[in-house]
């Protein structure tokens, strides 16, 4: 058995010197290198125990649960006892040293600031940012982009209270300390002339604001192309101000807050009704099939006549059927027919019956209906027309059936000018003929519609503000006061009319009408008359240059006679200056008050009714002309 070790018996034992250890490592080629390691004495009688530096080792003896707690908690107390007081000492230091200065960390506009004194600050401010100032502000807004200039907008730089905003470095320590390891965005303060700022971005609104582009299709002749839909977008003014003032020293873009306003069809949907609808229906004509006669719808028309529309998520397509018509209509003039109303033509002095044709025409619209899915196939692209007969308003029988065989009532005008009765001739072609069924109403403006320069009148004399004048379609009152005259002795039902506002001597007063129409040809003042009777009438024109005659034809009722009366509250006339170029003087004419009586008779000779109307003249001025230049 190995030699037991020999431990000393009390500390005294402990007082030997230990010889020194030669401690050796091996090196290449078994050789050895030898280090010298101090021996160690005792001092006092409780040092530790010593060995042998080899010898066995005692086994360490455990110490007590509690007391080796309370040695690590006063080793931890002592070095955080320490940390803090070196802490406070450096806190303190900080404090003496920092006072008024900047915080740290501060960023002003991406210029550090931070820890320098408030001198330093601005300089520093000033020398990096006022730089910036000299030059416009780039503003984004969406995919637009624009520029505001900061002097006109009224923006000028407030370098003391940006400082302000910063304040001075903080008193809490905690505070103090994590500013070493961060940074502060300090807002830069701006001074700005409201005013001014709201009136730039008000220019800035108005560039950026527009409406959203719908995506469409569009023709060049007949091959289409895409519009591409474009987002709409809204500025907020208010936002828009309040991020210029946060934002314009930075240097760098702005992006202001601006409202999307989405489109209805996707670019998607407008390439599908490109791809589907639009390049398939002008790939070729179509034949359209008529009675007794083809046409052909070329791609251009087709092009011409297709219009695409937004609808919810998709672009919808359809015909103007108008332009369809335009194209179709001449190819196919041919195979319709015009209908004729049945009329009442004077052949040797009497009436007779111009028998009515009935008329066939396309009926577009139902016809046309179809086309879309037509122009959708590439093969089979035809369309039938749809036919239907228009009957004649007024047929032979009717026209036979209505009783007009004899003059009723007739009456005869004359003494215009050459100019006047070229429009009183083209007026009266226009009305020969004309029937007014039982219970029917004539009007004379309904009846021959516009009366201007292209349907043949010419300008002739008139009376203006009870002063000659000239207007295209003069001296249709005289055609006018004909035709009243004539239906008031054939007993017709006046429906309305309006006499001169003064006395002209070639008609009877209380007698007469005139009619009117504005430059666009719409009806002011009118003659109308029903036909109250059970069998109808017709109205013939006859003219010459110096007279117009109008007969009504019917069946014969009443004998009609007029009664004028004598003329009362005469009023002079008043002198007018006349125009300045081309005035004819007037002595004028004075006013007065007349009434009327139509008695209307049977047969039989036997009074039925009387009809009074009276008239009041506006005294016609005279017309003084200026003295020759």
């Amino acid at each position: 058995m190995p030699e037991q070790p020999h431990w000393p018996e009390s500390h005294s034992e402990q007082t030997d010197i230990l010889p020194a250890v030669h401690a050796q490592r091996a090196v290449p080629g078994d050789a050895t290198v030898a280090y010298n390691t101090p021996s160690f004495s005792a001092t006092s009688a409780y040092d530790e125990p010593t060995v042998k530096w080899g010898d066995p080792q005692p086994e360490a003896q455990p110490q007590p649960e509690p007391e080796r707690k309370k040695k690590s908690m006063r080793k931890t107390a002592m070095a955080a006892g320490a940390v803090v007081g070196v802490l406070g000492v450096l806190y303190l230091v900080d404090v003496l040293v920092s006072q008024g200065d900047v915080p740290r960390g501060v960023v002003v506009a991406g210029v550090e600031v931070g820890g320098m004194s408030r001198a330093n600050a601005e300089k520093k401010l000033r020398e990096e940012i006022e730089p910036r100032l000299n030059h416009p502000v780039q503003l984004k807004a969406g995919d637009f982009t624009t520029e505001l200039e900061p002097a006109k907008a009224g923006l000028t730089p407030d370098w003391t209270k940006t400082l302000d905003k910063a304040g001075d470095q903080p008193i809490n320590p905690i505070t103090r300390l994590t500013s070493f390891f961060s940074t502060t965005e300090v807002d830069f303060a701006t001074q700005s002339d409201g005013t001014a700022l709201t009136a730039a971005v008000d220019q800035v609104r108005q560039k950026v604001d527009q409406e959203p582009v719908e995506g469409n299709i569009t023709f060049d002749g007949a091959t289409p192309a895409i519009v591409e839909p474009k987002q709409g977008r809204k500025l907020d003014p208010k936002g828009a101000e309040e991020q210029i003032r946060h934002e314009w020293v930075s240097g760098q873009p702005i992006n202001l807050p601006v409202a999307v306003t989405p489109v209805k069809v996707p670019k998607e949907a407008v390439q599908t009704a490109f791809d589907k609808i639009a390049k398939v229906a002008t790939s070729g004509p179509v034949v359209i099939k008529g009675e007794g006669k083809d046409a052909t719808l070329q791609p251009a028309a087709i092009a011409a006549a297709l219009r695409f529309e937004p609808g919810e998520g998709a672009l919808n397509a359809k015909f103007d059927n108008p332009k369809l018509v335009e194209a179709i209509g001449p190819q196919l003039k041919s195979t319709e027919k015009e209908g004729k109303d049945a009329a009442i033509v004077f052949e040797g002095g009497k009436p007779t019956v111009q028998p009515s044709e009935d008329g066939k025409t396309v009926n577009w619209d139902p016809s046309l209906a179809p086309l879309m899915d037509v122009v959708q196939k590439q093969d089979g692209r035809e369309l039938k027309m749809q036919y239907t007969t228009k009957p004649a308003k007024v047929t032979t029988d009717q026209a036979n059936a209505l009783g007009i065989k004899e003059v009723i009532g007739e009456f005869t005008t004359g003494g215009f000018a050459a100019d006047s009765g070229v429009n009183i001739r083209t007026v009266a072609q226009k009305v020969n003929g004309a029937i007014v069924k039982p219970g029917d109403t004539f009007s004379l403006n309904g009846f021959t519609g516009p009366r201007g320069t292209p349907q043949g009148y010419v300008e002739a004399g008139v009376i203006k503000d009870g002063a000659p004048g000239r207007e295209v379609g003069g001296g249709i009152s005289q055609f006018a006061t004909t035709l009243y005259n004539a239906s008031y002795f054939a007993g017709m039902k006046d429906a309305g009319h309006k006499e001169h506002s003064y006395y002209i001597s070639r008609y009877p007063a209380a007698r007469e009408a005139t009619v009117f129409q504005d430059h666009s040809g719409h009806s002011v003042i009118d003659i109308k008359f029903t036909n109250d009777a059970q069998t109808g009438v017709a109205i013939q024109t006859s003219w010459s240059p110096s007279s117009l005659t109008v007969k009504i034809w019917g069946t014969k009722r009443y004998n009609v006679e007029s009664v004028t009366g004598g003329r009362s509250a005469q009023t002079e006339p008043t002198e007018k200056p006349g125009p300045a170029q081309n005035c004819k003087p007037s002595n004028g004419a004075p006013g007065f008050t007349v009434t009327d009586t139509r008695i209307i008779k049977d047969l039989n000779g036997r009074e039925i009714r009387r009809d009074n109307r009276t008239v009041k003249y506006n005294p016609q001025p005279k017309i003084t002309c200026p003295p020759p230049a």
